[in-house]
């Protein structure tokens, strides 16, 4: 089932299933079920949801705008380098043979925005680049969990697009600016519970820019797996329902391309994932 954050009619805020072209108004201005997609989750409402649904306030999906699945997360936990394509074109992967631990930084929730809304490229920069990756969101809290447990906490998966200023992200060895410009974290379009997908690890990451594709990779190349980035981070951080933790990105990404692959104004990138739809952004140039 494709569970989505968006716009209502009314204009407020509202969440709910989209199912063969329509969506289905769950929340406030509907059904009233949680107030939002998130609370859904904390609810334990997500992915519980039987054919009720087709009793909601309906409207064409192609009518909507999309919000990021989880509009306002507690805390977005992005981890670096993770998959061994991209190890191997940064020049890192002799180095992660040695690495105990992910390389992880954090992204702030009112950087997100939904599929089909603009990624913003900002005037500033000619190092604008995208990374198609994985998000999972947690369902369960959890301190300290076992990596046996791990898959216990994760209440559904989605598309992400991580896209990077890479001048601010690599102008120190921190990267937290370069990841958190306006309207550069792509989240959607929809938010799939995990007892729908089955194992993850078969599922295919292929990032596309203007029909042309960059990034193609299997779940399971991912260097830290699921259980143990969801094992590390609750080794130094409580993680709540809502909270997400976005994977990593294959090889591909257009700064390691020759010639270079990065982004300009009015460039169109998908990330599509097996079973979890297609995200799709416009680079937009912004002041």
């Amino acid at each position: 089932m494709n569970y989505a954050s968006y716009v209502a009619a009314d204009g407020s805020h509202t969440w709910g299933i989209v199912s063969e072209g329509t969506a289905y108004d769950l929340g406030p201005s509907g059904l009233n079920l949680a107030p939002s997609l998130g609370a859904a989750v904390e609810r334990g409402i997500f992915g519980t949801v039987g054919e009720e649904f087709r009793n909601a306030p309906a409207r064409p999906e192609a009518e909507i705008e999309f919000l990021p699945s989880i509009t306002h997360p507690g805390k977005i936990i992005c981890i670096g380098v993770n998959y061994r394509s991209h190890q191997k074109e940064t020049g890192k992967a002799e180095h992660q043979k040695e690495q105990k631990a992910p390389t992880i930084f954090t992204r702030f929730a009112d950087s997100q925005m939904g599929h089909l809304q603009p990624a913003q490229m900002p005037a500033s920069t000619n190092e604008f680049d995208y990374e198609g990756e994985m998000a999972l969101v947690i369902g369960k809290e959890g301190f300290h969990v076992a990596e046996a447990d791990a898959f216990d906490h994760v209440a559904g998966y989605a598309a992400y697009n991580d896209f990077s200023v890479r001048d601010w992200q690599l102008a120190a060895t921190q990267w937290t600016p370069g990841k958190n410009f306006p309207g550069t974290g792509g989240f959607g379009p929809y938010l799939v519970p995990a007892a729908d997908l089955g194992d993850v690890n078969e599922l295919t990451l292929e990032t596309r820019v203007n029909g042309d594709v960059r990034q193609k990779a299997s779940v399971a190349d991912l260097y830290f797996t699921i259980p143990q980035l969801i094992s590390y981070v609750t080794g130094f951080t409580r993680l709540s329902p809502g909270d997400v933790i976005v994977t990593g990105t294959p090889g591909g990404v257009g700064r390691f391309m020759v010639p270079s692959g990065l982004l300009s104004a009015g460039d169109v990138v998908e990330v599509e994932i097996t079973g979890l739809g297609t995200l799709r952004n416009t680079v937009e140039l912004v002041d």
